[in-house]
């Protein structure tokens, strides 16, 4: 089932990646004939990362402007890592776009401030010639499942590469916005629409619960949690997550083709 041409698919990519991260999820949507936008975020794939201060809510405006701009209408949010960050933003802020959500590798709940304050931290170190190097080696590796770092080489050292390209003052920039980010369970229990929450079994960076809270606090949420995988399961496990989405957009499909009235 296809989803209707007003609608577009939007993949919000991870901190200190960028829309190349999507590949396999465009080319496998495209196929059905759906509208894809891979929305690279500010100062990451070539998108410039201006002179405004750090905030999530100026990329959730960046992103809506890019939708007018091209001439996109409705939206399902998918959003990894920073990504679902930015898909909560632009939840709070354009609600009545957006058809479908889907969230991985991410959370609800704000920042304490001890991770703000480690956030800063890895800011100030990104932005340090000397430090940047061995910041990055030591800290990529954790983006991934124990399982994919034991079996699958190839992803590791595709994404090292892809982070030691990233700018490292997008990257500054992208970790102070996300820690000013408020708690947003609130925008969650107030999207009505289908929504899915996948969860990497081996993610080192975002503890289960909170996977599981995010699908409690959404009305029509569901939880899928992927063995073997890490914070990064559209690399990790791209036909596991791929698969998952097609079927969340046929129940958004079904869902807006109910009679109005009916109630499940």
């Amino acid at each position: 089932m296809t989803r209707p041409e007003t609608t577009t698919v939007v993949l919000l990519h991870a901190l200190s990646l960028d829309s190349s991260m999507w590949r396999p999820q465009c080319q496998a949507l495209e196929q059905r004939g759906l509208r894809v936008l891979a929305f690279d975020q500010r100062g990451f794939g070539g998108a410039p990362l201006g002179a405004g201060p750090p905030s999530l809510g100026a990329v959730a405006e960046d992103l809506a402007a890019a939708l007018d701009a091209g001439g996109h209408g409705r939206v399902v949010l998918v959003g990894s890592s920073m990504g679902g960050y930015v898909a909560m933003q632009f939840l709070r802020r354009h609600a009545y776009r957006v058809d479908g959500l889907m969230l991985t590798a991410t959370k609800a709940s704000a920042d304490t401030a001890e991770a703000a304050a480690r956030r800063e931290g890895f800011a100030r170190t990104m932005l340090d010639d000397r430090l940047r190097h061995e910041l990055i080696a030591t800290t990529t590796p954790l983006l991934l499942g124990a399982t994919t770092r034991a079996e699958r080489p190839e992803v590791l050292a595709r994404l090292l590469d892809d982070v030691t390209a990233a700018s490292p003052e997008a990257v500054a920039w992208a970790q102070r916005a996300v820690a000013a980010r408020p708690d947003s369970f609130d925008v969650l229990r107030a999207t009505t629409v289908p929504a899915l929450v996948i969860a990497g079994a081996e993610d080192e960076l975002i503890p289960p619960d909170e996977a599981q809270r995010m699908a409690a606090a959404l009305p029509r949420g569901r939880l899928v949690t992927v063995p073997r995988v890490g914070h990064l399961p559209p690399l990790e496990a791209p036909d596991v997550f791929t698969g998952a989405l097609t079927r969340l957009l046929d129940d958004i499909a079904g869902y807006r083709t109910q009679p109005e009235g009916h109630t499940c």
